[in-house]
């Protein structure tokens, strides 16, 4: 079990270092690296330094991420829903959902379309009196 920990805990320090470094030569197989350890074998995501520790049981790799990694992960979710929820008690009791800038962008919008007319009304005129 220490000898596993001490693979997994070398290969977590290893790991940002080698991703930082590590760009796939065209004649590689992936991104990942697979080592042998006591318990199974240890995956390592060398574009971004993620380790999981895989176990193969009836013949199906599970694999778990390390657990510094699996926190910052939650940290980061949590972090989001408290955005999130922040975001939906900001929204005014007479937005439509379409957002603070709905309104410009409609006008805007319309301003577009109400040139284009104009200017196709123009050249039709413009045509029509050539004949």
């Amino acid at each position: 079990m220490r000898a596993s920990l001490a693979i997994l805990g070398a290969a977590f320090l290893a790991g940002p270092a080698l991703a930082q470094g590590a760009r796939p030569e065209p004649t590689e197989n992936g991104r990942y690296s697979m080592t042998p350890a006591p318990e199974g074998f240890l995956k390592l995501d060398t574009r971004t330094g993620q380790t999981s520790l895989c176990r193969v049981e009836n013949g199906v790799a599970r694999c778990q991420i390390a657990a510094d990694e699996r926190q910052a992960y939650e940290t980061e979710i949590a972090r989001l829903n408290k955005e999130v929820q922040a975001l939906k008690a900001g929204k005014g009791a007479e937005d439509d959902g379409w957002g603070p800038y709905a309104q410009r962008n409609l006008d805007r919008a319309l301003d577009f379309a109400e040139r284009f007319m104009r200017r196709m009304m123009q050249i039709m005129r413009d045509e029509t009196n050539k004949t």
